[in-house]
Parts: structure tokens; C-alpha cells; sequence
């Protein structure tokens, strides 16, 4: 970016004397003005740390924040962005080596944290001394030990002025595909996004709801950022739940609120009531939401529900139109080149064919990588990662092909484009299904199978089959007891359902794998397969008759595959 461009912390710092209300949570009321001057003190705090912590010269402090959604998040997000220091967020879902190796990749040089998840970094090695771990509820913390007169005088008197091109935060990607990565996002960038408030109808008077977690770039980009451009209140929740969330509206009065994986799965979950629809909710933003959950929503709540396919890295987006199918991530941002490319020859996929029905004709030929031709430059990277961002930024065609270095940015996403131009999402890289010699992807199974009434939350999966290839496994969160007979009936009335998309095996499951991010996570159902402790169902003809699968025809199933000489897939998954 150019150094002349706006930068988030001029945004933060136009606060400075703004007495609307900034921040809400629990019985805790903030203006503005008193938010930035909390971020302010924090900032000062951050700079002599600076002074003391030993880190190379032109790397900027990085401070990891280990906390739940409350305020002195919000203050630290301030503090690093007035500071010109690079906030980590660390995910306190993770554990043990995971969460110390996401502290030391990152290269933290403090962390802020509380008495709660202090015991989280305990016996693991983090790189970061005891001296620089601040405790925001303990005795100690030295937020009244007059540094606003120290700071200046322990670094030379100045402060540095951040720029565009700063690094503001390293976030980590959800890990819903592979080992998370820290994502990279600059002061330009987040000044950016904070410009895009009007597109959400968020403005001066709008109430935004953050229950999303604040480490995840969603929380920030898609809420708080714009709140802070446009001086919107901002009513923080601290961990998400679906039974808080409509009392939580009415409480704070919100008008807006974001989502990202199957948030509104588990708010539709929550019982009914008469007056659901009696509450200020204006606009619900966010991603990865089913059609059939965006419209039971809308209506249940009184509210526009706008879908976008985007991630936290940035390079692509799209969204919805009103006039496009209800099934598809809509169509890319004006002025970004978005295609589906077979990731390795790099020609543009064939457009995809329906039937009648809507069945797509042609998955093997429509459905490739979804790729940005010409928002390369927009990927700012993952920290310390050079294998992955080569996976993302790569170039089009392979060596030697004769047709020129072109960049492209790869999104890891597998999807199909119609006629129109449209896009569909067809699941995650390792979404793809080959059964009887018939490549498909997960997603338009999934979305077919949440039209069934009882699914609270559905999953598709490949595992093995006796033979060859796969079979179609669905993992189902259902709203009371799974009727085998319903859903049978239910398969055999979908008219775009593909002739080897049924489930052969269905697990009924009490609550979804999810990520810290409310993203189903496919890798413990992959590994699992039928052999779990949740009871399973099985269709072992073509007929769509699903009957339970016992210990002892799981065990007669594991034979046949031995006696194909396939024993070792079950257990090399």
C-alpha cells in the first residue's frame, strides 16, 4: 500500500473526543472517547515493553491476546493499532503443543491474558517469559503506575506514527482444512474494510453485536472495524450462544450482527416464540450459511440476511444478489477477475450444466479451484509461512507449458460457475467424492440434505469403500430422534439429489465438530468413519432402506474389506 493511505489507527484516533456510546458489555457502558483512551494507556504500556523486549529491529512488538470477547480486548486491538505493534490473536480453544507452537510461530513478546486462561500456557513452552505476561485481572497489572509520563523518555521521546503497510494483525485461520495460519493484516487494509459500514447498513445510531470470537478475523473485519469508522456502539458478548442471542438483542438493542459457520444453525435451533419477531434487529451479515437457514432466519427474526463468500486472508469476495440462485456464493466484488480453474493444467473449468431439476450434469468437468486472476497483490500473506503462501500465490499455468507466468491467487476452495456467471461453493479442497467412478463434491450433497425439517446440522464425507473409491458418509445433528424411514422418504423426493450422492452411511451425532469458529470440522469424522461411539445407520443396497449398523455387521464390513485387500485403508486415514 501507499504510505499517503489511511491507516485504522487515524480511524481509532477520530474517536478520541466522541461521548457517543462505544462499547457495551454485561453492566459495562463506554463512550468512545473513554475507549480510546483505554487503548491510549495500553499503547503507552505496549512502547515501554517494546523498549525492553529483545526482538529485531525491524519487526514491530507483537503482542498475543489470550482472552475471552471483553473489553480489554477491544482496548489491546486499540493499543497495538495506536502503538504500530502487531496484535496476535490466539485461540484459547487450542491445547497444549498446538497453542504453544501458534505463540511461537507468531513470535510473541507479551501476552495479554486473564487468571481464567493463564492456566492454559502453563508447563508449555511459549518463548515468552513470566515478566511479560500481563494478567488483566491480577494485582499487578500496571495500567496506574503513571506511564503515560514514562513511556516517552524509555523510547526516546517518540512514538512511532503507524503507516499503511504496517502489519496490525496476525489472526489464524480456522484450521477447518490443516494446521492453522497466521494471517496477516495491515493498517491500510483494516482501514479499508472500515470504510464498507454503508454496504451493512451499519451508521452512526446502529447497535453491532460481536459474539463471534475477537480472534478470528471475522469478529474484526466484518464488525468492529466498521463500527469504529462510522462511531456505530459496539455490545460485546463473551462467548457466543444461541439461547443469548435474541435477549441479547432486545437487551442492547442491536441492529446488526455477524456470523460465520453455522451460528444461525444453532440460533434457529432454539425454541420458537411468538414474538420473535419483536426485536430491533435490522441486518445479519456473515458466511457459510445454508439458503434454507438465511431464509428461516430472515423471516423468524424480521431481519436481511446477506450471505458473502470471503476469507480472512481477503483476496476474494462475493456476495449474494437478489436476483441470482438461492444456492450460490453470488458473484465476485466489481473489479475483481474470479474463475474456476483446474488447478493442474490452470484452464478455466466448463461452465456447469443442470437438468431439469437442478442436479448439476457435468461435477467432473465444472467443478476445479476457485481462483483470483487479479488480486494477487491483495494477499498480504501468512506470517512466516513461505510453503503457504506459495500454495496461494502461484502461478497459473505449470512450468514449461509455454503460456507465460501469470499469478494467480489459489483459493484452496473447490466450485463450479454457471452460465449466468454465478458461483457455487463445492466444499474445501478435500471435499471431493469418487464413488463408482463418479467424481462429485460435498457441498451440494449438504445442501441438499439441510432441507430435511430435522437437520440441525449436516456433514458429507468420503470414507473408504470395500472395493474402490469412496461411499458417502453424512454425520447429522438432528432435532429430536433420527427417523431412518422419514429420511429415506425424504432422499427419494429430491429431484436434483445425484444417483450416487445418498448417504450409505448416516451418523447420528449429539453436537457438530466444530472449529473455534463455529466451522464444521470434518478431520475427527473422517478418521472415525463408521467405527464411533454414536449410533450409525447404513444403506447396504442400492435401495435407499437405511437399517442400524450393529457391532457385528461393522465387523463383517471391515472383513470385506480385508478380503479385497483393502484392509489398509482403514486404518492409514
Amino acid at each position: 500500500m501507499e504510505s499517503g493511505k489511511n491507516t485504522f489507527a487515524r480511524l481509532l484516533l477520530a474517536r478520541a473526543d466522541d461521548d457517543h456510546p462505544g462499547l457495551l458489555f454485561e453492566d459495562e457502558r463506554y463512550s468512545w472517547a473513554e475507549v480510546v483512551k483505554a487503548a491510549e494507556t495500553r499503547a503507552e504500556l505496549a512502547i515501554i515493553s517494546a523498549a525492553q523486549a529483545p526482538r529485531p529491529a525491524d519487526r514491530p512488538l507483537h503482542i498475543g491476546v489470550l482472552l475471552d470477547n471483553v473489553p480489554e480486548y477491544v482496548f489491546w486491538i486499540g493499543a497495538a493499532t495506536l502503538a504500530g505493534a502487531t496484535l496476535v490473536g490466539i485461540n484459547p480453544t487450542r491445547r497444549g503443543a498446538e497453542l504453544a507452537a501458534d505463540i511461537r510461530h507468531t513470535d510473541c513478546d507479551l501476552i495479554v491474558t486473564d487468571s481464567e486462561h493463564a492456566g492454559l500456557l502453563e508447563g508449555i513452552h511459549t518463548g515468552v517469559p513470566v515478566e511479560r505476561l500481563l494478567l488483566v485481572d491480577g494485582p499487578a497489572y500496571p495500567l496506574s503506575r503513571g506511564v503515560s509520563r514514562t513511556a516517552d523518555a524509555l523510547v526516546g521521546g517518540t512514538r512511532h506514527e503507524p503507516t499503511a503497510e504496517d502489519r496490525l494483525l496476525l489472526l489464524f485461520t480456522s484450521g477447518s482444512t490443516g494446521a492453522p495460519k497466521a494471517v496477516a493484516c495491515s493498517q491500510g487494509r483494516l482501514a479499508v474494510i472500515a470504510d464498507r459500514a454503508h454496504l451493512f447498513d451499519i451508521t452512526r445510531e446502529s447497535v453491532t453485536y460481536i459474539a463471534m470470537p475477537l480472534f478470528h478475523g471475522n469478529a474484526i473485519m466484518a464488525n468492529l472495524a466498521m463500527a469504529v469508522g462510522v462511531g456505530a456502539t459496539v455490545a460485546l458478548r463473551r462467548t457466543f450462544s444461541a439461547s443469548g442471542f435474541l435477549p441479547d438483542v432486545r437487551r442492547y438493542g442491536v441492529t446488526y450482527f455477524n456470523y460465520v459457520g453455522r451460528a444461525l444453525a444453532y440460533i434457529l435451533a432454539t425454541p420458537e416464540g411468538a414474538r420473535d419477531t419483536a426485536n430491533t434487529l435490522h441486518t445479519v451479515f456473515g458466511t457459510e450459511a445454508s439458503a434454507q437457514d438465511m431464509a428461516r432466519f430472515g423471516t423468524r427474526f424480521g431481519c436481511r440476511v446477506i450471505e458473502a463468500y470471503g476469507s480472512s486472508e481477503g483476496a476474494i469476495a462475493m456476495h449474494k444478489t437478489a436476483d441470482g440462485p438461492p444456492d450460490t456464493l453470488g458473484l465476485p466484488q466489481q473489479g475483481m477477475e474470479v474463475a474456476i480453474l483446474d488447478a493442474d493444467t490452470g484452464a478455466e473449468c466448463a461452465r456447469a450444466r443442470f437438468d431439469e431439476a437442478g442436479r448439476l450434469l457435468n461435477p467432473g468437468e465444472a467443478v476445479g479451484e476457485i481462483a483470483g486472476l487479479n488480486v494477487a497483490a491483495a494477499f498480504e500473506g501468512y506470517y512466516n509461512n513461505a510453503e503457504a503462501d506459495a500454495q496461494r500465490i502461484r502461478p497459473r499455468f505449470p512450468a514449461g507449458s509455454g503460456t507465460g507466468v501469470e499469478r494467480v491467487y489459489w483459493s484452496g476452495d473447490l466450485g463450479y460457475r454457471d452460465e449466468s456467471g454465478y458461483f457455487y461453493f463445492a466444499g474445501r479442497g478435500n471435499d471431493w467424492l469418487r464413488v463408482d467412478s463418479e467424481n462429485f463434491a460435498a457441498a451440494p450433497v449438504e445442501r441438499i440434505l439441510s432441507r430435511w425439517a430435522p437437520v440441525i446440522m449436516c456433514a458429507v464425507y468420503p470414507v473408504p469403500d470395500p472395493r474402490t473409491g469412496d461411499q458417502v458418509m453424512a454425520a447429522l445433528e438432528v432435532d429430536g430422534e433420527f427417523d431412518p424411514g422419514g429420511f429415506a422418504a425424504f432422499l427419494g423426493a429430491q429431484a436434483d439429489l445425484g444417483t450416487k450422492w445418498a448417504p450409505r452411511f448416516v451418523r447420528v451425532i449429539p453436537a457438530m465438530p466444530l472449529t473455534s469458529t463455529n466451522k464444521v470440522d470434518k478431520r475427527p469424522l473422517r478418521v472415525e468413519r463408521w467405527e464411533c461411539a454414536d449410533r450409525v445407520w447404513w444403506r447396504p443396497g442400492r435401495e435407499p432402506v437405511y437399517q442400524p449398523l450393529t457391532p457385528e455387521l461393522a465387523a463383517a464390513l471391515r472383513a470385506e474389506f480385508t478380503a479385497h485387500g483393502r484392509g489398509h485403508v482403514l486404518s492409514g486415514i
